[in-house]
C-alpha cells in the first residue's frame, strides 16, 4: 500500500538530549530499564537510564563498527559487527565472544540486526559500498540460529536495513532503504525460522529512505526518516498516519508504558547530522533524544 492516499500534517513534539556528543548513535533498544545503543564509528556499545540523568556506561568496546543489537532469550547481548561481518556474544564476565561468523555468506559491510523471542538473528547487509542515487547490490538477508548456524533467509533485499518482529513473532518486517521507492517488506515467519510470503507493507513517496524502525503494542510501525528529518508511523494496514519532525534521524526504540497501551510511551531517537565516518570524527555532534508520545 501506498503512503499517498491521506497527506498526514507534520507534527513538531518536543524533545529532550539524553546523550550527546556521539560520533554516530544507532540501533537503539529499550532492554531491562534502559536505553542499548552503539556508537558506531567510535566503536562502542553504550547503555543509558534516562531516568538517571547519569552518562551512558559502556558495555562493549570493539575496534570494529558495532551496530545492530539484540538480545538472546536468557538476556545475552548480541553485537553485530559490520566491518568484520560477526555476530559477537557478550559473556556474563563482559568478554566478548563469537556468536556467527557471516564473513562466508554476506555481500559486503552488514548494518542492523533483529533477535525474534526464539533467539534468531535477523542480519542485514548493505549490498556493496555505492551511494545513492547508484542502486545498490542486491543481498540476503541472513537468519542465524540460536546455536550460530546461519544460512541465507530471503534474496534480493535493497540494502535490509532496520527489523523488527510483530507482537506474535509470527512476522518480519524489513526497512529496504535503498529500494526505489523506499518501502517496508514483511515476511511470515514459520515456526523453524523459515521466511515465506514476501510481501510489501508500504511504499513511501518522495525523498523517504526508512532506515531504522520500531513497533508498538498495536503493531504500528515507527520509520526513521534521516533525509526527510521525519519519523513516520506506519499502521498495521500499510497507512502511513503519523508523522514528526525530528533532526537527523536515523533510528528509533520505544518504551512502550507499563499498561500497554497502544501509541504511547516513550520514543528514543538517534540522530546525527552527519552519517560519514570522516565528518563524524571531528563533529562528535550525535545525539540520542526523548520524545514522550501523546
Amino acid at each position: 500500500m501506498s503512503d499517498d492516499d491521506v497527506v498526514q500534517p507534520v507534527e513538531q513534539p518536543d524533545f529532550e538530549v539524553i546523550a550527546e556528543g556521539l560520533r554516530f548513535p544507532e540501533a537503539p533498544r529499550w532492554h531491562d530499564g534502559a536505553l542499548w545503543f552503539s556508537d558506531v564509528y567510535a566503536g562502542r556499545v553504550l547503555r543509558v537510564d534516562p531516568a538517571s540523568g547519569a552518562a551512558p556506561e559502556a558495555m562493549a568496546e570493539l575496534d570494529t563498527a558495532p551496530c545492530g543489537l539484540g538480545f538472546l532469550p536468557d538476556g545475552s547481548l548480541l553485537i553485530l559487527s559490520g566491518t568484520d561481518r560477526v555476530v559477537y556474544r557478550r559473556e556474563p564476565d563482559g568478554r566478548l565472544a563469537v556468536h556467527a561468523d557471516l564473513s562466508e555468506l554476506a555481500a559486503w559491510q552488514l548494518n542492523d540486526m533483529c533477535v525474534d523471542a526464539a533467539g534468531r538473528a535477523f542480519v542485514g547487509d548493505y549490498g556493496d559500498d555505492s551511494a545513492p542515487p547508484e542502486p545498490p547490490r542486491p543481498a540476503d538477508l541472513i537468519r542465524v540460529d540460536p546455536d550460530g548456524t546461519a544460512a541465507a533467509a530471503a534474496g534480493g533485499m535493497m540494502f535490509a536495513n532496520g527489523m523488527v518482529t510483530t507482537g506474535d513473532g509470527a512476522t518480519l518486517i524489513v526497512a529496504e532503504t535503498r529500494a526505489v521507492p523506499g518501502r517496508l517488506t514483511a515476511f511470515s515467519i514459520g515456526a523453524d525460522g523459515v521466511l515465506t510470503g514476501r510481501r510489501t507493507l508500504c511504499e513511501f513517496d518522495g525523498d523517504v529512505m526508512p532506515d531504522g524502525i520500531a513497533i508498538d503494542g498495536a503493531d504500528n510501525v515507527w520509520v526513521a526518516s534521516p533525509f526527510t528529518q521525519e519519523i513516520l508511523r506506519v499502521d498495521a494496514g500499510g497507512t502511513v498516519d503519523r508523522r514528526l519532525a525530528v533532526p537527523h534521524p536515523y533510528a528509533v526504540a520505544l518504551r512502550r508504558p507499563d499498561d500497554g497501551a497502544a501509541g504511547a510511551g516513550e520514543l528514543f531517537v538517534c540522530s546525527s547530522p552527519d552519517w560519514r565516518p570522516d565528518v563524524t570524527a571531528t563533529q562528535r555532534a550525535g545525539r540520542v533524544l526523548r520524545i514522550t508520545l501523546g
